[in-house]
């Protein structure tokens, strides 16, 4: 027992004492080992096949990121066409998310409204957002945000002629529905004894409905949130291939297709799936600082 004890004391110190815990550097080595393996071997098939309008190979697609900068078929820069996607997206998703927030919250705390509204909703919820196309170009055609404010011809019009109404529409579609379904499941699933507490205390409606069914729901509605930025950039390449688009990274994946660019296509495929993940990590972290309580209490 006693040596038992002197060999755990002694792993501990030596833990302590190496700068990297040990655990975390294992854990990051395993994850490496599938995307090597996928990067092995997706080099290999590509240099067996030898047609980059195939199947490009790793040096290729690696070559378009070390020139990220230069002009690609036209479009501009991968940074250039990053930057139009993101203000794109982040409009919609805040959009989406603006309208999704009061009528989940309303449908949580209100059993009567939710009667009202949710079998509505939910026959919006399975279409998906392309099938909206040909109805939100003849609800908005070409316009954009520099056609609604009335900017006169020059810089400016040209920067915000890129942000197509029916694009941010179909992205705030997107984001809109599993935002208001997390809202919904996070306020409806709150524990009653919560609740009940709270009332006995002699807490209003209104201070229930701030400080007990908000904070109570915040994981889901953080979920949810998470979800609905994912659904933003799964819409985001529909959306740039609606008539009037020029620019951002959809609309690159779909015309080096047409040029059989494969390796740009893969190229804006990683830079979707980086942005996504980045944007992902942010809402892990703050479901991590502020709503570690949860796994406790589960």
């Amino acid at each position: 027992m006693n040596k038992e004890r002197l060999q755990k004391s002694e792993r501990k110190l030596a833990e302590r004492s190496f700068p990297f815990p040990l655990n975390k550097i294992k854990t990051n080595l395993i994850s490496l080992i599938l995307p090597i393996l996928f990067l092995l071997l997706w080099n290999y098939n590509a240099e067996r096949i030898g047609n980059n309008a195939i199947l490009p190979t790793v040096g290729r697609v690696l070559g378009n990121f070390l020139h990220a900068f230069d002009n690609f078929i036209g479009l501009g820069s991968i940074p250039k066409n990053i930057g139009y996607s993101m203000v794109r997206v982040l409009l919609g998703y805040t959009i989406g998310a603006a309208v999704a927030f009061p009528i989940g919250l309303t449908m949580g705390y209100f059993k009567t409204f939710r009667n009202l509204c949710e079998n509505f909703i939910s026959l919006f919820k399975p279409i998906p957002s392309i099938a909206w196309q040909p109805l939100v170009l003849g609800w908005f055609g070409v316009s954009s945000l520099a056609r609604m404010f009335g900017l006169p011809y020059g810089a400016a019009y040209a920067m915000l002629d890129n942000f197509k109404l029916s694009m941010i529409f179909l992205i705030a579609l997107g984001a809109f529905f599993p935002i208001m379904g997390n809202i919904l499941f996070g306020v409806t699933n709150v524990r009653k004894v919560l609740v009940e507490s709270a009332k006995v205390l002699g807490a209003s409606q209104t201070d229930i409905f701030f400080h007990v069914l908000i904070p109570a729901a915040g994981p889901t509605i953080i979920q949810g949130m998470r979800m609905g930025l994912t659904a933003s950039w799964v819409c985001l390449v529909g959306a740039e291939m609606l008539p009037g688009s020029m620019s951002g990274v959809g609309y690159l994946i779909t015309h080096a297709y047409e040029l059989a660019r494969m390796d740009l296509v893969i190229t804006g495929m990683i830079c979707i799936g980086a942005i996504g993940a980045f944007l992902d990590g942010i809402f892990r972290i703050i479901m991590n600082k502020h709503f570690s309580w949860q796994n406790k209490v589960k």
